[in-house]
């Protein structure tokens, strides 16, 4: 075992809430096992910089690359949804292919090690077969109209097969409240919770609030305007209908991961709701998507005082400029600059890494463990990251 070492002026460990100053890294250069950590000696040599664990981008679409650049900002969620339906199939398989090979690459190379990844087809599958970083594929699932059901869930159980054939961790997953119906966003969470995980976007606008709570707004209009069928009119939060389409199915409490995504219109009563019955409940925010789409972000503050398990995701270049999670952590900081780094790179790494349940492995550094050693560039005198950080892999 060739034993190699690598240090930098902070060493997150995020095994603790201070980094080691002036620290290093040893691992084993064969497969990256993390072997010590520690602070140098008085004089010995450091980057300038920051080494942290490996990422874990816990929401991203990468199937959607080839919509890069192709999109208005601000158009709010519905008018959203109708550039994703008149752009979305632009591009042949092949450049689908290519392009997701190469947003895969460039997210390694900046230093991402997990992902939990949107799929709706097949054309990201044999890129994540043989690629380094690991990811746990999502199925999501559309259909607004009740006699869908049976044809979508056919469908996607047997594209589950083809994940499961090529060795890709996968299953079915409901994308929103406002996409599908209530028998299908039921069928699609019990087929995950079968699995074991489920992914969901909630409460990601105000728009899908509105559309739950009083049958009123922008995405009311859209649905209607399509001749699609839309929701039942609650009268409360979109994420309790959420709540309520998986009672339908199995009663709680859930002990399943659950990972709830984006959060912008999170309330303490849905907070209190959530917990009462997810015991192992993870909070996805992608704070450059919200602002891309809505020039709004999730309420940090509350989610913090709260102690939510919150995880940091990139959502898809559709939304977004980039796959980078350093400029997702720069955008918390700039927004809500009270909060330690060290917190928003547990958010980035280690709360991502335990809802994949690959916490032994990643996430962290500590002995035994291959979480991949990142170098962020350009941190500020405290260690945290600046306008002008970018990361780059290590091992």
């Amino acid at each position: 075992m060739g034993i190699k070492r690598v240090s930098a002026s902070f060493v997150y460990t995020l095994e603790s809430s201070e980094p080691i100053i002036d620290g290093f890294v040893e691992y084993d250069e064969a497969d990256g096992t993390i072997i010590r950590v520690g602070r140098c000696e008085e004089g010995e040599k450091v980057t300038q910089g920051a080494l942290v664990p490996g990422f874990v981008n816990a929401h991203c679409h990468v199937e959607l690359s080839h919509l890069h650049k192709k999109f208005r900002k601000g158009t709010g969620m519905a008018g959203f949804i109708d550039q994703i339906n008149a752009l979305r199939d632009w591009a042949g398989r092949d450049v689908k292919i290519a392009l997701v090979q190469k947003w895969m690459d460039k997210m390694w190379s900046d230093g991402v090690s997990a992902m939990a990844d949107i799929s709706n087809d097949d054309s990201s599958f044999e890129v994540k077969r043989n690629h380094p970083i690991y990811t746990r594929t999502f199925l999501e699932v559309f259909g607004s109209e009740p006699e869908m059901c049976d044809d979508v869930m056919s469908d996607v159980m047997r594209l589950e097969k083809q994940a499961e054939t090529i060795g890709i961790d996968a299953a079915p997953t409901p994308h929103s409240c406002y996409t599908m119906s209530p028998a299908l966003l039921s069928a699609s969470a019990a087929a995950g919770l079968e699995k074991g995980y489920v992914s969901y976007h909630s409460q990601e606008s105000q728009e899908e609030e509105d559309l739950l709570i009083s049958g009123s707004g922008a995405m009311y209009e859209n649905r209607k305007r399509s001749g699609m069928s839309t929701p039942p009119v609650t009268g409360e939060s979109s994420l309790k209908y959420f709540l309520d389409r998986l009672y339908a199915v199995k009663p709680g409490p859930y002990n399943e991961h659950i990972l709830l995504v984006h959060n912008v219109c999170l309330s303490q009563e849905d907070i209190d709701a959530a917990k009462s019955v997810m015991n192992n409940v993870y909070w996805a925010i992608c704070p450059l998507s919200n602002l891309f789409i809505h020039n709004a972000l999730p309420p940090v503050r509350l989610m913090r005082s709260n102690g939510l398990d919150i995880t940091i995701g990139t959502d898809s270049l559709s939304s977004n400029d980039d796959l980078d999670m350093v400029r997702e952590m720069w955008c918390l900081h700039h927004n809500f600059p009270e909060i330690p780094m060290s917190e928003i790179l547990s958010w980035a790494s280690l709360n991502g890494a335990r809802f994949l349940s690959k916490e032994s492995v990643l996430g962290s550094f500590s002995e035994g463990k291959k979480p991949g050693i990142v170098l962020i560039s350009d941190v500020d005198e405290r260690g945290f990251v600046t306008e002008s950080s970018r990361s780059e892999r290590i091992i």
